[in-house]
């Protein structure tokens, strides 16, 4: 266990306020509205509408080569939250935790994000080489006011695996599912469409031709109509009955399609090896972790956060 964390007496000691800027919001210790045991379930709660938190926790170092890696917490919305995040980043042990803030590089990003009825995901979000990279799948985050389990495994094989209350919810490869790597594949460059490749799948047919009285006017004076008793043409001008549809107007003509006896089908451009393709089996791995922290925004404050824990064994 390289960490582990559930906000008994002296847990302000252990906790870091950052101080980047002068109007971060302020957790306080609290078991919440509800709760089974007032005591062994009190979490620290965002306490102010409209702000942004950063608050961290430091550790001894460790590097994760070679052996997995877990990370756990809980979230409970009981605000019913509209829009804020419930993640954690784990960062490196040099972190300056008075200064930590959103552009802070961190290694690793994970737990829940919800903003409106569009963005309900969790966040698995690794730092690779300099970049952020997101996880590719939707993974989908609980949006009530209970407390849930939020656990993320990263194991030496390369793969991951992503529980909420202990059921899993996403798992897969972490070169499959990130864009750490450039592709094994790229389109042959060399590659080019033949000319008469046709990709029609249906012409028209060259013996079908338009009917002689295909030809008819859309719109044609109204039989019905007559001029009324009262028009004067010196005054009115010459009298035109109104248009109507003509009921016999067939619209454009076109021929009839039939099976292109040219078609080949939908042209496939060939793949071939990219040479900028490099294979990385340490992508799990990080040198240095000492630092877990809070940095949110959060528009309805009230999430609790509770039992952090951070180990090599799951």
């Amino acid at each position: 266990v390289h960490f582990q964390e559930s906000f008994e007496d002296g847990w302000e000691d252990r906790w870091v306020q950052s101080k980047h800027k002068d109007d971060l919001g302020v957790f306080k210790r609290t078991a919440g509205k509800f709760y089974g045991d007032e005591d062994k379930d009190q979490g620290i709660q965002t306490s102010q509408d409209a702000k942004f938190y950063a608050m961290s926790a430091k550790f001894d170092s460790f590097s994760n080569e070679d052996k997995s890696l877990v990370v756990q917490f809980t979230v409970k919305h009981e605000q019913n939250i509209d829009c804020g995040g419930g993640y954690v980043k784990i960062f490196p042990g040099d972190l300056d935790q008075n200064d930590m803030h959103g552009e802070s590089p961190y290694n690793i990003m994970f737990g829940p994000d919800i903003c409106g009825p569009g963005t309900k995901k969790v966040h698995v979000i690794f730092a690779y080489k300099g970049t952020n990279l997101l996880v590719k799948k939707d993974i989908r985050c609980k949006d009530d006011v209970f407390s849930h389990l939020y656990t993320l495994i990263v194991n030496p094989d390369n793969t991951y695996e992503v529980k909420i209350d202990n059921s899993k919810v996403e798992s897969g490869s972490l070169e499959e599912d990130w864009d750490m790597l450039k592709p094994k594949k790229i389109k042959d460059p060399e590659a080019k469409k033949p000319e008469d490749w046709d990709e029609r799948e249906k012409v028209d047919d060259p013996e079908d031709s338009k009917p002689e009285d295909w030809e008819k006017p859309e719109h044609i004076p109204d039989p019905d109509a007559k001029k009324p008793d009262d028009w004067d043409d010196e005054m009115d001008g010459e009298w035109e009955p109104p248009m109507i549809d003509n009921p016999e107007y067939k619209g454009e003509w076109k021929p009839k399609q039939i099976d292109n006896p040219e078609y080949k089908g939908k042209w496939i451009h060939p793949e071939i090896d990219n040479p900028e393709y490099a294979p990385d089996d340490k992508l799990y791995s990080y040198k240095d972790f000492g630092v877990i922290g809070l940095d949110l925004w959060q528009v309805k404050a009230g999430t609790i956060f509770d039992n952090f824990l951070i180990c090599d064994d799951a």
